[in-house]
């Protein structure tokens, strides 16, 4: 029995076996993947996953996490972070996108544009949601970070530095911000000559090098292993597998974390934030000063 166990179990089953589970996993992603809207033609539209700067007074940090456009959409998403001060009318975004580094000479693109818009037709998924005196703290960090990011010249879609580099960087050194990015960010590992770094959500380590292989023990990741940008992992304490293309499996993590996102106030609101959400204006009477001129 065991000269027939040894025989099927051998390298290049193994390695065909990995091959058709990994093949398999995509299919079934490629399957919910919407292909053939032009670029153009793709939706840009809120979705309703932000408050309103003009009914929310408070300083609020939100990340968000959407599938990219075509058929990259099957291997990975697109990440990025939005954020206000008090009484701030509009939402300032930070991301990485290989256009603005071919527009502008820097692959980082600060916008006003919507916070939680679709991206190019995906939904986005909030991921991570910090407010009040928290998130004014965040925002120090998250602006000092931009400033200094060390990428800012190059983009590269595998295995990094790309939009999910940039992101990353940005959470591991904003103590604020206890966010990890869901398994099919590629790049969220990339480092260019560290070999052990902090993980991204600050609650553990990883070891690897170019984002091509590494393995991460944390407790907001759990435990991952990077093989040439995909991701491979289990979380422990919410029970789930993280797995290439399809994403985490298994127990959703609480709002504010890695978790599918659902239009509506964010849980955690206090009764203040909800009063304040329910009288139009309130940030216009709070701060006139920033009422626009007409």
């Amino acid at each position: 029995m065991s000269g027939i166990v040894s025989r099927w179990i051998s390298a290049p089953r193994l390695l065909l076996l990995f091959a058709l589970f990994l093949a398999g996993l995509g299919a079934f992603e490629a399957s919910k993947t919407e292909f053939r809207a032009p670029w153009r033609d793709t939706s840009r539209e809120p979705t309703g996953l932000a408050p309103d700067p003009a009914e929310f007074c408070e300083a609020i940090v939100q990340v968000y996490a959407a599938k990219t456009y075509g058929w990259r959409g099957i291997f990975g998403v697109h990440t990025w972070i939005a954020y206000k001060g008090d009484s701030d009318l509009q939402y300032t975004v930070a991301e990485v996108a290989r256009w603005t580094l071919a527009r502008t000479g820097s692959a980082v693109s600060i916008s006003h544009r919507a916070p939680d818009a679709k991206w190019f037709g995906n939904m986005p998924a909030l991921i991570g949601d910090v407010r009040g005196e928290a998130a004014l703290e965040a925002i120090v960090h998250i602006e000092e970070v931009i400033a200094a990011y060390p990428h800012a010249s190059r983009y590269v879609v595998w295995p990094g530095p790309n939009s999910n580099t940039f992101v990353a960087t940005i959470l591991a050194r904003t103590p604020q911000l206890l966010v990890d990015l869901p398994p099919t960010a590629i790049g969220k590992d990339y480092t260019e000559r560290k070999l052990v770094s902090t993980a991204s959500s600050k609650t553990g380590w990883r070891v690897g090098y170019a984002g091509l292989t590494g393995l991460t023990v944390a407790r907001e990741e759990g435990i991952e292993a990077n093989l040439l940008g995909l991701v491979f992992g289990v979380d422990v304490l919410r029970p789930a597998l993280n797995l290439p293309f399809v994403g985490r499996v298994g127990v959703a993590k609480t709002p504010g974390a890695l978790a599918e996102a659902t239009a509506g106030p964010h849980p955690d609101l206090t009764a203040a934030t909800e009063a304040s959400l329910s009288s139009p204006g309130s940030c216009f009477e709070a701060r006139p000063d920033k009422v626009p001129a007409v």
